[in-house]
């Protein structure tokens, strides 16, 4: 044998030895953190295919009640909303609660509805355009069953420049304004809707429509 041979040999058993050293001393913990990202990784699948299935499920039945009121079994409907409301996975107990208003209000209890979204704008847990959703929808119905200030109190806020809903916002308290008797105050919002180039077109039109009544009927300035 030659001597590069040897020392090969040698080297490699010095190599063998400290690695079998090495896994003696290390191989446990080597074990452990494989088991532990294995099992790491099972438990996120498996609750990734929880979650979707529970989603899914609420999903289903919210879908369900809608069909129920829209083939005029409100009764059914109520009820399945509800159900839903107390067990509905994710964003659906919510949209449950929001159905539930609407339902109340197609059935011509307002005051009822007014409370449902009210309740849902004072929920902190909700996201803050839900919130905003649901303060709009309670003002809308008080344009016909509540005073200016019911509407003014939960819409105003909504307005400003940078709100998503402004546009909506300004045409409930415009409405409310002008069945109130306010007629500047509903024309200056009016005129702001017409004017804004970011408001839906269909909006525009009815914005333009009521400016045009309201200077028509000479109480406008």
């Amino acid at each position: 044998m030659s001597d590069d041979s040897f020392i090969r040999e040698v080297n490699e058993d010095l190599r063998q030895d400290q690695a079998r050293k090495l896994w003696d001393r290390y191989g446990p913990f080597i074990i452990g953190a494989v088991v532990l990202v294995i099992l790491g990784t099972a438990a996120w699948v498996g609750w990734d295919y929880w979650t979707r299935s529970q989603a899914n499920a609420s999903g289903d039945r919210f879908s369900q009640a809608l069909q129920l009121a829209k083939d005029g079994d409100a009764d059914k409907a109520m009820e399945a909303l509800q159900a839903l409301e107390k067990d509905g996975y994710g964003t659906y107990p919510v949209l449950a609660r929001l159905r539930i208003a609407t339902l109340l209000a197609s059935q011509g209890k307002q005051a009822d509805a007014v409370a449902g979204f009210d309740a849902v704008a004072a929920d902190r847990a909700i996201p803050d355009a839900i919130r905003d959703m649901a303060r709009l929808r309670a003002a809308f119905i008080l344009v016909d069953t509540g005073s200016y200030d019911d509407v003014a109190s939960r819409v105003e806020p909504l307005t400003a420049d940078t709100n998503a809903l402004r546009h909506s916002a300004r045409e409930t308290l415009g409405l409310a304004a002008w069945k109130a008797g306010r007629n500047d105050d509903a024309l200056k919002l009016f005129e702001q809707i017409a004017s804004d180039a970011a408001a839906p077109r269909n909006l525009q039109q009815r914005a333009s429509v009521m400016a045009e009544l309201i200077r028509g009927s000479g109480t406008g300035s």
